[in-house]
């Protein structure tokens, strides 16, 4: 994903509406020159690193999600871009309920010319910016130096940003999201009660979703169902992530035969994925292509570990055959070989 050039930009401030913050807004849109052009564009692009998408939608139908309706009179016409963002920031604003959510800049952008998936669109990008730097200006006077402290936003740490390209329009557009400052319940009104997104079922959607599905599976269902130790779900696991890091795609069959092996094993997976997709309303279908992002992503997730009472981890990274459990007078034990230490 790359940004296009900055077209035009309009800012208001958006406030807490439940704290009776106000919400200002401005006379027009922002004059840019270049400098300023420039600055802005590596703030707006500097978090958006992620390969995960999602589309703006509506239980009751897209025609209800209204930054979806305010954004399509945008891309119908560029001009409408400042009355719009008016009526978005104060959405915004409607949306700012929760005490803990702060007060900040909040801007629309229309870029031109940007790249996603290897083809040309425009996009609109709202952004809101919570958190202010401290920053040290130096000043020579006459014999000496004067040192200044501001405040001011710095602009490789994007709080919250969206970028809605102009394309699927029929499912809700293709977005990107960002959200860096909130993980409690008070990071839902951005991404739920103001954007109200899902996400696009793609490669790193059905990568992601297995992967997360065979995890739950291994760690809670296979213990209740079959004597397993901690090292065999250890080995399962890390056999897993070597299939998904050196396979281009999926084929639910393989994964079975390569890393379950257990012909029982592998029919309880499948009874497992079929409630899982039940009771986390989702699809994970059979063959897809794998998505290394989504793998990397989840990888760090899949951290092999045997915690043993709040004495020692032993990380378990290959070889189940170098690792053997027992028990003697003294209690339960592990027995690890090795060649080299460090």
């Amino acid at each position: 994903m790359t940004l296009g050039e900055i077209e035009s930009v309009a800012i208001h401030q958006v406030g807490n509406k439940i704290l009776e913050d106000n919400i200002l807004i401005s006379e027009s849109p922002l004059e840019l020159d270049e400098t300023l052009r420039n600055d802005l564009q590596t703030y707006f692009s500097s978090s958006f690193n992620s390969e995960e998408y999602f589309h703006l939608y509506h239980d009751n139908g897209l025609e209800f999600n209204v930054v979806y309706g305010l954004v399509s009179r945008i891309f119908e016409e560029k001009d409408s871009l400042f009355g719009q963002s008016v009526e978005l920031a104060r959405y915004l604003y409607e949306k700012s309920v929760h005490p803990k959510i702060k007060g900040g800049e909040f801007y629309t952008v229309y870029f031109k010319g940007c790249s996603i998936n290897g083809e040309s669109a425009d996009a609109v990008g709202l952004f809101k910016s919570e958190n202010k730097d401290t920053f040290l200006k130096v000043l020579p006077t006459d014999r000496n130096f004067e040192l200044i402290s501001e405040k001011g936003i710095n602009i490789k740490k994007l709080d919250k940003g969206c970028i809605i390209f102009d394309t699927e329009k029929e499912d809700g557009y293709l977005v990107a999201i960002v959200d860096n400052t909130n993980k409690g319940v008070e990071a839902q009104y951005w991404i739920d009660d103001f954007l109200h997104v899902k996400q696009r079922q793609d490669d790193y959607y059905n990568t992601q979703n297995i992967l997360a599905a065979y995890k739950s599976f291994i760690t809670k269902e296979l213990p209740e169902q079959f004597e397993v130790s901690k090292a065999d779900q250890s080995d399962l696991l890390n056999k897993s992530m070597k299939f998904f890091k050196e396979k281009e795609s999926f084929d639910l069959e393989e994964f079975g035969n390569e890393v379950i092996e257990s012909p029982e094993v592998i029919d309880s997976f499948h009874r497992f994925t079929d409630r899982y997709q039940q009771d986390n309303q989702i699809e994970l279908p059979e063959q897809f292509d794998i998505s290394s992002a989504a793998v990397r992503k989840q990888a760090r997730s899949y951290k092999s570990v045997i915690k043993l009472d709040k004495n020692f981890h032993i990380y378990v990274h290959g070889n189940r055959n170098l690792i053997e459990q027992g028990e003697d007078e003294k209690g339960k034990f592990y027995k690890v070989y090795y060649k080299e230490e460090s």
